[in-house]
């Protein structure tokens, strides 16, 4: 795919994506159901005006999961290396994590599960030195 037309389908799907997201976009989507809707007895319900709306939703459906997915997928990688450029210049962190998206979920259910002890037992801990503290005796 040459670069111009690459940039003009990132252009176009970003551009695509904020507007669907927009009130007035779901304004208008609601605006053709009711237009549809009104059209019914003046088509008696036949089986080709449910065709109408039944196949232009599953078009518009079908298309925008892709559009959405992109910018999805973009959306997230940009985000991975904002916290990538964050866990890289904090000089305690480890980056040990960096590159965790390429896990698999097993993988990532692990380093969850470590995660979640960690914090139990930094709310143990918490816990532990509040007590100490609200309980003169047990500073001894």
């Amino acid at each position: 795919m040459s670069i111009d037309l690459r940039r003009g389908w990132e252009n176009f799907a970003r551009k695509a994506t904020q507007w669907t997201g927009r009130r007035q976009a779901f304004g208008i989507a609601l605006g053709i159901v009711v237009v549809w809707l009104l059209t019914g007895p003046f088509f008696h319900f036949s089986d080709t005006w449910q065709l109408v709306i039944n196949t232009g939703t599953t078009v518009v459906t079908f298309l925008m999961v892709f559009l959405i997915q992109h910018a999805q997928n973009k959306d997230t990688r940009a985000m991975e290396l904002k916290l990538n450029e964050l866990v890289a210049a904090v000089a305690a962190a480890s980056n040990r994590l960096i590159d965790v998206e390429n896990l698999s979920e097993e993988e990532l259910d692990v380093l969850h599960d470590h995660y979640r002890a960690l914090v139990e037992m930094a709310r143990h801990e918490a816990e532990s030195r509040h007590q100490t503290k609200r309980h003169p005796v047990l500073r001894r």
